[in-house]
């Protein structure tokens, strides 16, 4: 698979098989988002790989929106400074977890990315000391057969590149 290829078939699957990833493949996927680019190589990050049950459930309860997470064979939680401390944290981090699921795609297996919105309770959950915030879950897991083929876009899918592209002013 080529960096195009994955870019294209990547889509956000919240259903997972019910089989928690070997640490081959946990490694393999924290190491690329080591590898992202950050500001002034700072690396602000930290990465907690999450495989227990109880600990996914709780993550899930943080926030409207990420139940999937309880369902994963792998969440990592991205932790950080918080960024009021420095403008690019939020976009180191947010390149760290584009490059996990870029190499997840390549091994098969499929994510999610979700926002926390109780992150006190999340870092009651993770254990976090007052300096670190987790603003970012990203669940992992194998594919469902039904989900295991790339599907197109749904209707509406994404825009134009003429409707997002400006040339040298807006």
């Amino acid at each position: 698979m080529n960096v195009s290829e994955a870019i294209r078939d990547k889509r956000a699957v919240r259903a997972f098989r019910d089989e928690t990833l070997d640490d081959d493949t946990v490694r393999s996927i924290v190491n690329a988002g080591r590898r992202a680019q950050s500001a002034k190589n700072d690396q602000p990050w930290h990465f907690i790989a999450i495989r227990e049950r109880p600990v996914l459930e709780a993550l899930a309860a943080t926030s409207p929106n990420i139940g999937f997470v309880a369902c994963t064979g792998l969440t990592v939680a991205i932790v950080t400074p918080p960024p009021e401390t420095r403008k690019t944290i939020l976009f180191d981090a947010g390149q760290a977890a584009a490059y996990m699921q870029l190499a997840a795609l390549e091994r098969g297996v499929v994510s999610c990315l979700g926002t926390v919105w109780e992150g006190d309770k999340a870092r009651q959950v993770l254990g976090l000391p007052d300096d670190i915030q987790v603003h970012f879950l990203i669940g992992f897991g194998l594919p469902r057969p039904e989900d295991a083929a790339p599907r197109p876009l749904r209707k509406g899918g994404r825009r134009a590149l003429d409707e997002v592209l400006h040339w040298d002013r807006w």
